[in-house]
């Protein structure tokens, strides 16, 4: 079976990309396949925001997120991108903080690697 990264570019608002993201992440492990790192980058980095506050008729992203790490699936959090947007990377909840060199290796060594945009 093969080894994906997948890479969040798009901000929580952006709920198509990131219901793709998911359910994608959850079609891979459901035909047997791992996900090595999900990678948030760019303005994907808000997701990780202890100030994600959504109506309770959008799309419950945190529980998405909590669900996914529930699965043992590493949540990477871009620590640049991140600082650069004013993210407190010392409280990242479920996430990591990462830097791209980690991602880039991570990509290196892994079979498929799907950005959502």
């Amino acid at each position: 079976m093969a080894q994906f990264v997948l890479s969040l570019h798009t901000a929580p608002t952006d709920h198509d990309t990131t219901q793709r993201l998911i359910k994608f992440a959850q079609a891979c492990l459901d035909s047997g396949h791992s996900i090595t790192a999900i990678f948030l980058y760019q303005a994907g980095v808000y997701h990780a925001s202890n100030h994600l506050e959504l109506a309770s008729d959008e799309l419950p992203i945190n529980r998405l997120w909590q669900s996914l790490s529930e699965q043992n699936i590493p949540l990477l959090l871009c620590v640049t991108a991140a600082e650069k947007r004013g993210l407190d990377t010392a409280n990242t909840g479920v996430f990591t903080v990462a830097g791209l060199a980690e991602f880039a290796m991570l990509v290196s060594e892994a079979d498929k690697w799907v950005q959502f945009k």
